[in-house]
């Protein structure tokens, strides 16, 4: 088998599904996220694609995540609601929250959605992306497992805790932005290990506390905070407001998604819709938007540096490429796969060597 084999969306969509169905869960949520993991393979964040399902699937067997949780809202004020997740799949209490966001911020112009007993909710662009369709600005906010020290430690206490935003442009594309606290995300970590892949230095340190380049003994170990002190206080403001406002669990309690199988997860989460018409029209803002778009692409570059990109520029043209060409996806996550289709009758594509339209 080649090193790398490309598919098509919607056939890795077809096939994630089926495997989510196999679990219990009903079509709409195991559509819903399907279409989630396949759109971190399109924007090139294979770290919370596909390659996720077996270790998503082994939790909901175990017990650990409700296959159909009955998600709960409640409306505590004018403005904020607070969601009950049921212990079921992050993704599915995290889109309940983003449109109760958006509704609450219709009528309001700001909507606060807090959320508990949630787990790992994927990548957080995703929720970005769908306040952006509805025509709304947003903050993400979410809590997670022990990856990294506080300043001064030197064990895993915070999570790597991603914060996400996006906001709607004009003609130009919106401003998208989904990033963890750790100089790497944890979960590209894991796929290096996975892959076998040593990981540069500086992003990580092994159980022992020595720094290190072996992705396997990174994973197990500490990753480090972006930027030293201000990753690490970014990441304590995610746990206060994802964990201790929402009543989730908080200060290192929260049970780790790939070596705690104790109990359920009990992951917060913070949501945020904010109207862009509150203080001027939304023909100006878009102007506004476009504006500062067309100011970024005419700064002075870099040496090196052939264009300037909006965040999440790179992604939505990576996405565009990988919908023409297919997405890749590594031989050994695909060998995972295929077994975990062949256990319970649900067929893996199957793919090509090369991209889609390319000879060769």
């Amino acid at each position: 088998m080649a090193d790398i084999r490309y598919f098509k969306a919607e056939d890795l969509t077809r096939y994630a599904t089926g495997m989510f169905l196999s679990a219990g869960m009903s079509m709409e949520d195991a559509a819903r996220i399907a279409g989630d993991l396949v759109k971190a393979n399109l924007r090139g964040v294979d770290s919370h694609g596909v390659s996720r399902i077996p270790m998503y699937l082994d939790r909901l067997r175990q017990g650990l995540v409700n296959p159909r949780p009955a998600v709960k809202v409640t409306k505590v004020a004018g403005a904020v609601a607070h969601v009950d997740g049921d212990n079921g799949m992050g993704f599915i209490p995290s889109h309940t929250a983003m449109e109760t966001a958006c509704d609450l911020a219709a009528e309001m112009g700001i909507g606060l959605v807090g959320v508990h007993r949630s787990t790992h909710f994927g990548m957080g662009a995703c929720y970005a992306l769908r306040a952006i369709e509805r025509g709304y600005i947003s903050l993400i906010f979410t809590n997670s497992s022990p990856a990294i020290p506080m300043w001064g430690g030197r064990t895993t206490f915070l999570g790597a805790s991603p914060i996400a935003a996006g906001i709607p442009g004009g003609k130009h594309p919106p401003y998208v932005m989904d990033m963890a606290m750790t100089v790497i995300a944890r979960g590209k970590i894991r796929l290096a290990a996975m892959k076998g892949d040593p990981i540069p230095e500086g992003l990580a340190l092994d159980i022992d506390g020595n720094p290190t380049t072996d992705a396997a003994k990174a994973f197990e170990g500490v990753c480090l905070p972006f930027g030293g002190v201000k990753g690490s206080v970014l990441g304590t403001l995610m746990d206060l407001l994802s964990g201790v406002l929402t009543g989730a669990n908080f200060g290192g309690d929260v049970k780790s998604l790939y070596f705690d199988h104790s109990g359920p997860q009990n992951v917060g989460h913070l949501f945020f819709a904010i109207r862009p018409d509150l203080f001027l029209s939304l023909t100006d803002f878009g102007a506004r938007m476009d504006t500062f778009y067309e100011r970024i692409k005419d700064l002075p570059r870099a040496a090196g540096v052939e264009e300037i990109m909006l965040p999440g520029e790179p992604e939505q043209r990576r996405e565009d490429q990988r919908l023409r060409e297919g997405i890749p996806v590594t031989a050994n996550v695909v060998e995972d796969l295929i077994r975990e289709g062949a256990a319970v009758a649900v067929a893996f594509p199957t793919g090509a060597d090369r991209p889609f339209g390319i000879a060769g």
